[in-house]
């Protein structure tokens, strides 16, 4: 159970109260580098994390991209109910795109929810949740302006992982596909200072980090709202140069403005992982016009066509809808294909959901939904085939791996890393396994599977 109602118990230091707290992150890297940032601001103020039945305070994280995933947010809240009634705690916030697409609907659905934020607000978000706790009462921080941003000045010093980082190097998006909320509740684009961002990088190696992952809608467009000519290749290369950055890995590229120049700094710059995620997102031309997007099959063929000539080694991921309003049989078949021509070492699938404010939801030519779930179960039955075959190819073959940690199941002492194409790895640590974690150890592919790999530990007395 949550604690009796009277948030004047919480311990007291200095005339502070010390509140407990407790994060709830769904979504995307670009929630969990946010959630982390709170975290770690919460954490400097004296609040203590704590487990979810002994909070004062639960923050949610939500994602509203697709709609699946928004419903998850909208059923956790609503387990607060009885409790709201019997005790008024815990008191809740709702934080990120979801706080941002419901807006202040979320006090009067769910009273236990005391402060929503959009994801433009999170440097006022630790002041706001401190006058909830303090005042008891309601506290509003929506994104009305799309280019206005409030920033957390902290880097993610209490994190999930203590070897890995995420750093958010620009904010919203301006390319307004027909399907995606992102710009109505992330905001317009807006690139960080290259001096912020390579001092954040600096602040996550000092605290440990070896592996950092630069994230943005379109990591591509960073510094197109410069006047300097600095650009993402630049600050990728700048980042990869840092003493301690061991690993540099960077989602999403948008297909048109992927470069040659970008692929060369990653074929250049040794801590570069040869991993890259090209969402295709439909392989019609047709559709891809009504979507939106800003290239075509031919042109996305040839883009990744330059990328492989230049890394060989390069491992490829994309994302992909089906079941888009006024796709055809024919359309669909299109996206098969391209799946099988293109081979991607993995694709992230979805029925298309819509999404109120999007051009994409009037459209004509909706899809029953039991269609769009019949597409979906072909095109990831086609796309757990080629993983497979693309993953058997690397049995016998040898990685350097960062030991992350534990792996999420499995024995006791087995472990987690990624190969630098961004391959999922499991192998035993044996009598090692609890050192091992932040190593860079050198791994055997002896198994695949179409989600992971499987491999055994090569002279572990040897790694870094």
């Amino acid at each position: 159970m949550f604690p009796a109602a009277g948030f004047d118990s919480a311990p007291e230091s200095g005339g502070i109260f010390l509140y407990r707290f407790h994060m709830k992150v769904y979504g995307c890297q670009m929630n969990v580098y946010d959630s982390d940032r709170v975290r770690t601001a919460l954490t400097r103020r004296g609040w203590t994390e704590s487990a979810e039945d002994e909070a004062d305070m639960v923050i949610f994280t939500g994602c509203s991209v697709r709609g699946k995933a928004e419903q998850k947010v909208w059923s956790e809240l609503g387990r607060y109910a009885s409790l709201w009634e019997k005790n008024r705690r815990p008191r809740v916030a709702l934080t990120g795109c979801a706080a941002q697409s419901l807006g202040e609907k979320a006090f009067s659905r769910y009273p236990w929810v005391r402060l929503v934020s959009g994801p433009r607000h999170i440097g006022l978000l630790p002041d706001g949740l401190e006058r909830v706790m303090r005042d008891g009462g309601r506290v509003t921080l929506l994104d009305e302006d799309p280019r206005e941003f409030y920033s957390l000045d902290e880097f993610s010093e209490v994190r999930g992982s203590r070897y890995r980082g995420y750093v958010t190097i620009a904010h919203g998006c301006d390319n307004f596909c027909t399907y995606c909320i992102v710009p109505h509740v992330r905001g317009r684009f807006v690139s960080r200072p290259p001096a912020e961002i390579l001092r954040e990088v600096r602040s996550l190696t000092e605290s440990g980090a070896k592996e950092v992952t630069l994230l943005g809608q379109n990591v591509n467009s960073y510094g197109s709202d410069f006047e300097s000519g600095y650009g993402f290749a630049e600050l990728l290369r700048d980042v990869a140069r840092l003493e301690g950055v061991e690993l540099v890995r960077f989602v999403t590229s948008l297909p048109q403005d992927f470069t040659e120049k970008i692929a060369r700094v990653m074929a250049e710059e040794p801590a570069v992982c040869p991993s890259l995620n090209l969402p295709i997102q439909s392989g019609s031309d047709r559709i891809l016009r009504l979507m939106n997007r800003k290239y075509t099959r031919a042109a996305y063929m040839e883009t990744v066509r330059m990328a492989r000539s230049l890394l060989p080694e390069l491992g490829l991921t994309s994302d992909l809808i089906v079941g888009f309003p006024g796709e055809t049989e024919r359309d669909f078949e299109d996206s098969l294909s391209a799946l099988s021509e293109i081979r991607f070492d993995l694709v992230h699938t979805a029925a298309y959901s819509e999404r109120a404010g999007t051009p994409a939801a009037s459209m004509p030519g909706a899809l029953p939904r039991e269609v769009r779930m019949e597409r979906l179960s072909r095109v990831n039955a086609l796309q757990d085939k080629l993983t497979l075959s693309i993953n058997q190819g690397l049995v016998g073959r040898r990685c350097r791996v960062l030991a992350e940690g534990a792996a999420p199941k499995g024995s006791s002492d087995l472990l987690q890393g990624r190969t630098p194409t961004d391959k999922v790895v499991l192998f035993p640590g044996g009598k090692d396994a609890a050192d091992l974690p932040g190593r860079f150890v050198t791994v055997e592919i002896a198994e695949a599977e179409s989600w992971c790999l499987k491999g055994r530990l090569i002279d572990p007395e040897h790694c870094a």
